[in-house]
C-alpha cells in the first residue's frame, strides 16, 4: 500500500473572496517523493506551499498530514500550527537568517527553544549538516560575512535540523547569481538522494529534470498536467505546457545562420 504523506483535496485560496488564486487543487505527496511545481508567474506556486505551510489560510478543502486534518476550509485558528511547521518545514528565497546571531545560533535558536533540545546535541548535530553542506568553517561568521549560496545553503540546514517529515522549497535559487546556484541545488541533490519528501518550487527546469520524481504544472491557480520528468519535459500533453516550456527553448546564433 503506497503512503501518502502529504494529501490535499479540493483546495481553494482567494483573496478578499473575489481574486481566486489556487482552484479546486486535490494532490498527494508520498513518503521519499519529490514532486516539483513549475509554471508561470503568478500563477499559484508559492502560495500553495505557503498553505501547505499554514501561512495562508484556505478557503475551502483540506490538507492531511500522515491521516491527520491540519487545514480546513474557513478555519481561523489552529493551536497546532507551530507543531505542523516543525513538521513540514520551509526555506523561502530570501534566506531569513537574523543578521545579529551568527550562523551556529541562527541554526540551533529554534531546536533549542521550540523543541527544546538539549543545547549541546543540538550544536553537534549543526556543525555535522554545516560540514554536510561544505560550510562548517562559516560556523561562528554572521550572514553578512556569507554569500547568497551560503546563506541559502544555511537555511537549509536550520530547517533541516528541525527533523521535518517534508521540506518546502520555494524558489530557494531565485536571489542568487548563476555562479551561486549550482552549490544550492547540489545540496538539494543530495537530500532527494537520501531519501528526502520535498515539494519545490522552481524555474531552473534542468533542476526540475534531474531531482523531481514528478513534475505538476500549473496555470491559473490549476495543475493542468502532472507526469514524470522525462515525459513532461519531453512530450508534454497539453498545449499551454508546450508554450510554457518553449519560452525555454532559446535559438541560437548557428541556429539563425543556418535558417538564412
Amino acid at each position: 500500500m503506497v503512503e501518502h504523506i502529504l494529501e490535499v483535496e479540493h483546495l481553494v485560496k482567494s483573496y478578499d473572496k473575489k481574486h481566486i488564486v489556487l482552484n479546486d487543487i486535490s494532490f498527494s505527496l508520498k513518503k521519499g517523493e519529490v514532486v516539483v511545481f513549475v509554471g508561470p508567474s503568478g500563477c499559484g506556486k508559492s502560495t500553495f506551499l505557503r498553505c501547505l505551510n499554514k501561512l495562508e489560510p484556505i478557503d475551502s478543502g483540506e490538507i492531511r498530514l500522515n491521516g491527520e486534518i491540519i487545514a480546513r476550509g474557513e478555519e481561523t485558528k489552529n493551536k497546532k500550527v507551530h507543531e505542523i511547521r516543525q513538521k513540514i518545514g520551509m526555506v523561502f528565497q530570501s534566506y531569513e537568517l537574523f543578521p545579529n546571531m551568527t550562523i551556529l545560533e541562527n541554526i540551533t535558536l529554534s531546536p533549542v527553544i521550540v523543541q527544546k533540545r538539549q543545547k549541546q546535541e543540538v550544536q553537534k548535530e549543526a556543525e555535522a549538516l554545516l560540514r554536510r553542506v561544505g560550510l562548517l568553517e562559516k560556523k561562528d561568521a554572521y550572514p553578512r560575512q556569507l554569500s547568497g549560496g551560503q546563506k541559502q545553503r544555511v537555511a537549509i540546514v536550520r530547517s533541516l535540523i528541525m527533523n521535518p517529515d517534508i521540506l518546502l522549497l520555494d524558489e530557494i535559487t531565485a536571489a542568487l547569481d548563476p555562479e551561486m546556484v549550482r552549490e544550492v541545488l547540489q545540496v538539494v541533490l543530495e537530500l532527494a538522494k537520501d531519501g528526502m519528501t520535498m515539494a519545490i518550487v522552481t524555474h531552473e527546469m534542468e533542476f526540475a529534470k534531474a531531482v523531481a520524481d514528478r513534475v505538476l504544472f500549473l496555470d491559473k491557480g490549476k495543475i493542468v498536467e502532472e507526469d514524470t520528468p522525462k515525459q513532461f519535459f519531453e512530450s508534454p500533453k497539453t498545449e499551454r505546457a508546450k508554450q510554457f516550456l518553449n519560452t525555454f527553448h532559446y535559438e541560437t546564433v548557428d541556429d539563425i545562420e543556418e535558417k538564412e
